[in-house]
């Protein structure tokens, strides 16, 4: 969701961080990519599912899949799935440390953008309701997003940034208690965030974006490395759909933030649009915070969901180097 100035004055400090165990990668969930973006409020379960099979291989060693831990009825059924003697068979599961963070998609921008709630002014009867609706769809997903995971054995818990006390000042993060999520680490929890509609302190609310909330994130818990998953291969030199787009192999990002294209060489411009019903700057702001990540010296990659290339960036294949046949971009420090 929303927020399309960067957060440079937060990511060029040296924060104390809580979190005490190193964290291996932040995921970004693309809601283009795990829902049907142009059909409200529905989720695209094939790529959600395949998402969460390869979180799993990347994240948990053994090769035997782990009894699934969503113990709810699913729609359409009449019963729950619940069978606790699977556990007594399993030696206590090994799980890498990730964060995976989730953006909205069909989920929540419908009501963001008809109500305003980006803007602020929460005075006003129609961005308070908007407020409450958007909130109702962004945490909907969440917690279909932390089935699907839990299905697959991966210990995951949703964590919604309003509920654990962010908030923004003229839409910039002003505070963010992240000891919760530290925490849910350390007891062995893979926290799933999401972008959210949370209170600011001047302009009353606002929208936090997925993508703002890794580039925090990073910041306290330096990741060995963060991986996007969108709807297509990675960044292109214009809108994908066209048909002489080239896709952007690697960024390099200066120490002020600035971000050139080494690979492939272009001889025209970049174009980075943004739809009209998105309210978190699309394209534009990923880059920008994919960006203060990579000055961080931690690299990006962004790589289309559900695929062999998206398995070999979360596994951390690429971070010795990027094979020829890898379709994705890496954006990273020039340093």
């Amino acid at each position: 969701m929303e927020q399309n100035k960067n957060q440079s004055q937060t990511l060029t400090s040296s924060p104390l961080s809580p979190f005490t165990q190193p964290i291996r990668c932040i995921v970004k969930l693309g809601g283009a990519a795990i829902t049907c973006k142009n059909e409200l409020e529905m989720i695209n379960e094939e790529v959600l599912q395949k998402v969460s099979e390869q979180l799993r291989q990347a994240m948990i060693t053994s090769s035997e899949k782990p009894p699934g831990m969503d113990w709810s009825k699913r729609p359409g059924g009449s019963e729950i799935c619940c069978n606790p003697e699977e556990f007594g068979d399993h030696s206590p599961i090994e799980c890498s440390p990730f964060i995976v963070v989730h953006g909205a998609g069909s989920f929540g921008h419908f009501q963001a953008c008809k109500s305003g709630v980006h803007k602020g002014q929460l005075n006003k009867p129609l961005v308070k309701g908007g407020f409450v609706a958007t909130r109702i769809s962004v945490t909907t997903l969440n917690l279909e997003i932390v089935r699907a995971l839990a299905r697959e054995g991966i210990p995951s818990i949703g964590m919604s940034p309003f509920s654990c006390g962010w908030f923004t000042s003229e839409r910039h993060i002003s505070s963010a208690d992240l000891s919760s999520v530290a925490k849910a680490i350390d007891s062995g929890f893979t926290p799933v965030l999401h972008g959210d509609a949370v209170l600011d302190e001047i302009q009353g609310c606002t929208i936090l974006s997925g993508d703002v909330i890794i580039s925090h994130l990073a910041a306290y818990s330096k990741p060995k490395y963060v991986v996007f998953l969108t709807d297509v291969y990675g960044v292109y030199d214009r809108p994908p759909t066209e048909p002489d787009a080239i896709l952007l192999k690697e960024i390099a990002v200066a120490d002020d933030g600035s971000w050139s294209v080494v690979k492939p060489t272009l001889q025209n411009s970049i174009e980075l649009t943004v739809a009209a019903h998105d309210t978190t700057g699309g394209m534009k702001t990923k880059i920008s915070e994919a960006a203060m990540i990579a000055k961080l010296g931690i690299d990006v990659y962004i790589v289309k969901a559900a695929t062999s290339h998206s398995l070999r960036a979360l596994n951390g294949d690429l971070r010795s180097s990027i094979p020829d046949d890898w379709l994705g971009t890496v954006v990273r420090s020039l340093r």
